[in-house]
């Protein structure tokens, strides 16, 4: 499904040109360090990031190292699968399928070609099958036709395991017919049919083929999976149809017309949600918080991922932390979600909303000089405004242009209150409703914030200093609390200091107090129990 996330949140993004930024449709990071990406932009160019190159080599790069793919040049992508062999496929919404082989190598000489697939294999009546679906795995890749047809075939790179154990030739192969959905784990393909019934082959060492024993199963053999319509659910045996299947790294996940989620396979990092951490070789339930309808899922390495029928989104399994999420986390925003949990590596690329929110587009439009028409000048330095947003946002700008001051009619405003580095903070707050500013600066950011009369800035930084506030500076901050009347923030001060009172008075900031408020401090302290053997 479409979803729009900032981007930047990725590290491998995040030194991008917002502009740039904002042209994007579609990405998907890919290998070493997740260091790597495909990124398609709306006028179909297509191009490669490669950060890990920039830093293997260790030139000193400000920009990273970001390459136009010429062969998929205008080609009107539809999607990229990716396998850690490491290889990808890309899919065109023409039906055509580009295969760009040994990527690492490639990129390590400075290349990433991509070269179109040749499929005389899947002929019908002489004419090509377009092709509609794709998926890699580790050494395989399999595609879906618009007959409904499956092709496999092992990937030709060098150093591959044998794809013969598996009935894999390196050239496209008819496995399965009538499918509708098909997703490829590391050495492992799961696919379902139009019937709602489940098939399987490859790999199975930890039951990841659901088929209630740990043999491999050949692509060639007729049976290749047995069907999942005999699960026993509240001892009750009741035929499950599958509508979608999903597959980790070592795990699958189907979604059932009844929006129940079933899940087999590996298990070390609680990918399943079954409660525990041991791998199924049958398809068990995931485990339900409350009664809910599941409309979505999405297995991704050792995580997984699934959306409710009301929007919420839930992970469980390994977070992109390295930490295991046994327990199932839930959000109602899929791209916080993926930023703070998700995988850094993508099997499958991710489509970005055609056009940028009004939050984005706000968020470019900050300090950006094309579409400007008001430069501040803190400290010598320029930040580039807009006029009329200022005067939305802000009760100190629409004073100062509406009273017909003199900056009303000027293009620069001279700020010498503040420092750049605050001012620009808060500037940026007013376009984005976020702080980003260092900790030490956080005093005159609420200095400005009191004087501009901004009760939200306020709390925010209120919000920042209990968060950061130090045995150090809790004296400091004390003061500030009891300059502007904060008694949320004074209480605050005071809880901090009692358990630690010694260190605190023998720290710079409570010398630099002034007799009366050093009084007071340590009275307030007094009661509220430091002096208490």
């Amino acid at each position: 499904s479409d979803m729009c996330s900032d981007l930047r949140s990725w590290p491998v993004f995040s030194s991008l040109e917002p502009e740039f930024i904002s042209q994007i449709h579609m990405v998907m990071i890919f290998g070493k360090l997740h260091k790597r990406a495909l990124i398609v932009t709306r006028d179909k160019m297509v191009y490669v990031l490669d950060l890990y190159n920039c830093l293997e080599t260790g030139n000193k790069i400000s920009t990273p190292y970001l390459k136009e793919i010429e062969d998929l040049r205008g080609k009107d992508i539809k999607t990229f699968a990716y396998g850690m062999g490491p290889h990808i496929l890309a899919l065109t919404n023409g039906g055509e399928v580009y295969s760009c082989d040994n990527v690492d190598c490639q990129l390590e000489n400075g290349i990433c070609k991509f070269t179109l697939m040749k499929m005389s294999t899947i002929k019908n009546n002489q004419n090509m099958m377009r092709v509609v679906d794709i998926a890699c795995g580790c050494y395989h890749s399999i595609i879906l036709t618009e007959n409904d047809e499956v092709y496999a075939w092992g990937s030709n790179n060098s150093g591959q395991m044998d794809n013969s154990i598996y009935g894999l030739s390196t050239t496209p192969k008819l496995v399965l017919s009538n499918v509708v959905c098909i997703s490829c784990g590391n050495d492992f393909t799961i696919a379902v049919t139009r019937n709602g019934k489940v098939y399987g082959w490859g790999r199975n060492n930890v039951g990841q083929l659901g088929i209630g024993n740990h043999g491999n199963k050949n692509a060639t053999q007729q049976t290749l999976s047995t069907e999942t319509n005999n699960i026993n659910d509240n001892n009750l045996l009741h035929q499950i149809i599958s509508v979608k299947v999903t597959c980790g790294f070592e795990h699958t996940l189907a979604l059932t017309d009844k929006g129940n989620i079933y899940a087999w396979g590996g298990n070390m990092s609680g990918q399943l949600g079954i409660g525990n951490q041991t791998e199924c070789c049958k398809p068990i339930m995931v485990k339900q918080i409350e009664k809910m309808r599941w409309i979505d899922i999405t297995a991704l390495n050792n995580s997984s991922i699934a959306v409710t029928e009301a929007g919420r989104v839930y992970i469980w399994g390994v977070d992109c932390h390295g930490k295991s999420i046994v327990t199932i986390a839930s959000s109602s925003n899929i791209s916080d979600m993926l930023v703070h949990y998700g995988p850094n590596v993508m099997q499958k690329s991710m489509i970005l909303d055609e056009e940028p929110n009004i939050l984005e587009c706000l968020r470019i439009a900050f300090d950006n000089s094309s579409t400007s028409d008001l430069k501040i000048q803190v400290e010598g330095k320029y930040i580039h405004v807009h006029k009329a947003f200022l005067k939305i946002r802000s009760l100190h700008f629409r004073n100062m242009f509406e009273h017909d001051w003199t900056e009303n009619n000027q293009s620069v405003v001279k700020i010498n209150t503040f420092s750049y580095i605050v001012y620009k903070a808060y500037l940026k707050y007013l376009y984005t409703n976020t702080v980003d500013l260092p900790f030490k600066n956080i005093s005159e950011l609420f200095d400005l914030a009191n004087a501009y009369f901004e009760n939200n800035l306020k709390k925010q930084c209120i919000r920042i200093i209990k968060q950061g506030i130090t045995v150090s500076d809790v004296a400091y901050f004390y003061s500030i609390a009891v300059k502007y009347n904060i008694k949320e923030l004074e209480e605050f001060c005071v809880q901090l200091a009692v358990g630690h009172m010694t260190t605190v008075v023998e720290t710079e900031n409570f010398a630099k107090l002034d007799q009366n408020l050093m009084k007071t401090f340590i009275i307030k302290a007094s009661k509220a129990g430091c002096f208490k053997n």
